[in-house]
């Protein structure tokens, strides 16, 4: 149990206590055999699929380093070697690709759709997207929420106003690809400071909540 992260004292005995009033489906030998051979290879290929993706993401950050805006997304907060080349990869090298951050933010499927029939106003995501696109802004955006000052009142802010979690993560998603983006298009890393004192300047909400949070 320790070896899988289960230290809590009740939880091994609550966990040992339900394996012992287990009941057998069946005592058959033939069934118990043959099952039992299939796990072992299940486990074979399994071991093997963790090393064959290990050795994919060391080649992943193998390339990524020699490649010049690798720079601009290897320092952020939250990024690491694991999102760090999916960022470099969801933003690519032609700056031509997407003409706004708006595009980017509707080719990942980030940005909300909005229907409109008469009176009737709807907003719900987009189905047909890139889902790993998606799902890379997305998780960048859940990492920095402790990591960084504007991001983390951002997101309480969304959550006051009744937001999901995931919700929340979104649209803090949809913040970071406009901030990235004009970082990427410039070729100059982000830099925290100077990102909070264009808050300041514009007169963001998002100063109070960073006010009260300290």
């Amino acid at each position: 149990f320790k070896d899988h992260n289960v230290r809590f004292a009740h939880v091994v005995e609550a966990r040992i206590a339900a394996i012992k009033a287990f009941t057998p489906l069946t005592h058959d030998e033939a069934v118990i055999d043959a099952h039992r051979l299939q796990v072992e290879i299940l486990l074979e290929q399994l071991r093997l699929t963790i090393q064959a993706l290990k050795r994919l993401d060391e080649e992943i950050v193998a390339i990524a380093e020699q490649l010049p805006d690798y720079e601009l997304f290897s320092p952020l907060s939250g990024a690491g070697k694991v999102i760090a080349p999916r960022l470099l990869a969801a933003f690519g090298e032609d700056r031509d690709r997407y003409p706004c951050a708006a595009h980017l933010q509707r080719h990942s499927g980030i940005a909300p759709i909005t229907k409109r029939s008469g009176r009737t106003t709807w907003v719900h995501w987009r189905w047909q997207c890139p889902k790993f696109l998606r799902q890379t802004f997305i998780e960048y955006a859940a990492q920095t929420i402790n990591k960084s000052a504007w991001a983390g009142a951002y997101y309480r802010q969304q959550r006051a106003k009744g937001a999901s979690h995931h919700a929340a993560v979104r649209a803090l998603a949809y913040k970071w690809i406009r901030v990235l983006y004009r970082c990427w298009q410039d070729r100059t890393p982000y830099d925290e400071s100077k990102y909070l004192e264009a808050l300041r300047r514009r007169g963001s909400p998002l100063l109070k909540q960073l006010a009260e949070a300290a």
